[in-house]
């Protein structure tokens, strides 16, 4: 299973309809970030596949900020099926009649656990999310960078979830991963 750019952008989909057509870039990331942890948490695995990093303003999901930054030109088109290019630190719907449905990428259980993420913190906007996500007790995975960025490891991340034998199942997700990518380059 390799990065899905229109898996993410779908992701983020999701939030802006809930945030009413367009959502701020600190705002989604975090909650981008905190859907990956209940993933985690529920099925053993996050939605998205991805570096993430403990930056100063809390956890992120690496590939899906830097997608949002403008730094992947060339999917910038898979994006653009779904969402508008970021403006005044936004990021909005890239059609106003795009339904829940046309999220094809998202299983029914992912889709499930966005609203759980939305319905829990989708009231918060960016920088109380980036505070609550500094709370130990929310977000245990989280290190003080100290302006700079520390690897989040699946490993810490199911740890800190509660998951059993968090090395050993993150070397299971690994291998499946690397199985996955062996058989779609067949």
């Amino acid at each position: 299973m390799a990065y899905d750019p229109i898996k993410a952008a779908q992701t983020i989909a999701y939030f802006a309809m809930r945030e009413g057509g367009s959502i701020n870039v600190l705002k989604v990331i975090k909650l981008v970030y905190l859907a990956d942890r209940e993933s985690t948490r529920l099925r053993g695995h996050p939605i998205q596949d991805e570096p993430r990093f403990s930056l100063p303003h809390g956890p992120v999901n690496s590939t899906t900020l830097d997608h949002l930054n403008g730094a992947y030109r060339d999917n910038q088109p898979v994006w653009q099926k779904v969402l508008r290019d970021r403006a005044d630190n936004k990021v909005g719907l890239a059609s106003d009649d795009l339904t829940e449905d046309e999220l094809d990428m998202l299983s029914k259980r992912e889709l499930s656990i966005l609203k759980e993420v939305w319905d829990a913190v989708g009231h918060m906007d960016g920088f109380e999310l980036a505070d609550w996500t500094h709370m130990p007790e929310n977000v245990a995975e989280w290190q003080e960078p100290n302006g700079s960025r520390l690897p989040i490891s699946l490993e810490r991340m199911m740890a800190a979830v509660g998951l059993d034998h968090p090395i050993e199942r993150a070397r299971e997700q690994t291998s499946l991963k690397d199985a996955q990518n062996i058989l779609a380059s067949l």
